[in-house]
């Protein structure tokens, strides 16, 4: 019996770290993601659909999801290449992404989820540029929907610090290419973040100069250029027996004195 409780006694210390990393463990997929996913107790449906809901609760505005050369519409027989670009969010050049098409072949960079060609995710978190490839299905399928949710993480183990944002959009089918060529979608703005308040002050004290000293050095300052400024009008208007604006008792006493001297 005293042995039963040694035993387990010396197992606490590594269960409780266990738990402390089975969050990360279990909320972080630097290595894909797709599909049906459990978040906090309820079911996504699908994270390309809703969302990077494991990272936030909410699309951030912070990251911007950017897909270049993307067609006007879409043609059968014709595959496009699209680059997917993750901007904002967390200071770090790590990413992730799961897409998916409502009809189509998605390949490229990363893999498909559980084989789904329909679905394409990130294999490793060490990029936020990635190459998608959209293979149109048959002709008379009509628009196809797309959706893309990109994550932008800070490469920490687990969720916290991350942010997500998604972008949904549709091609059209036509009979033969429009000659429009491509675009450019975005999602978000990619403003970041207000700092904290004291981001970038420069402290007084740190320089060698007390608030009060700093103060009164510019009050001395300003005495003395007053002081100068006073001196010069008093030379100009008060002494000079050259200027032609100074008063009539001035010039009249400047004269007797002449006229005494002589």
């Amino acid at each position: 019996m005293g042995m039963s409780r040694v035993f387990i006694r010396s197992l606490l210390p590594l269960i409780l770290v266990s738990l402390m990393l089975l969050p990360g463990l279990s909320e972080a997929y630097p290595d894909g993601i797709g599909g049906e996913q459990s978040n906090a107790g309820e079911t996504i449906d699908d994270v390309a659909k809703e969302g990077c809901l494991c990272h936030g609760g909410e699309a951030s505005n912070s990251v911007m999801v950017i897909l270049v050369d993307v067609p006007h519409s879409w043609t059968p027989g014709d595959a496009y290449t699209m680059r997917l670009e993750i901007i904002g969010g967390p200071d770090s050049d790590k990413g992730g992404f799961s897409a998916r098409v409502s009809a189509g072949e998605l390949s490229g960079d990363g893999q498909s989820w559980e084989e789904d060609s329909m679905s394409r995710t990130h294999s490793s978190s060490a990029t936020r540029i990635f190459e998608l490839i959209w293979t149109p299905p048959a002709e008379g399928t009509g628009t196809v929907d797309f959706w893309i949710s990109a994550n932008a993480v800070n490469g920490a183990d687990g969720p916290v610090g991350d942010n997500w944002n998604q972008l949904v959009f549709n091609l059209v089918e036509v009979a033969e290419d429009d000659g429009r060529g491509t675009r450019s979608l975005i999602a978000g703005s990619g403003t970041p973040e207000a700092p904290a308040t004291d981001a970038g002050a420069v402290d007084l004290h740190s320089m060698g100069a007390p608030f009060r000293a700093h103060w009164l050095g510019l009050l001395g300052f300003g005495a003395v250029i007053c002081v100068i400024i006073f001196c010069g009008f008093l030379l100009r208007y008060g002494f000079s027996t050259s200027y032609k604006g100074r008063s009539n008792v001035l010039r009249l006493r400047y004269k007797i004195n002449r006229r005494g001297d002589q």
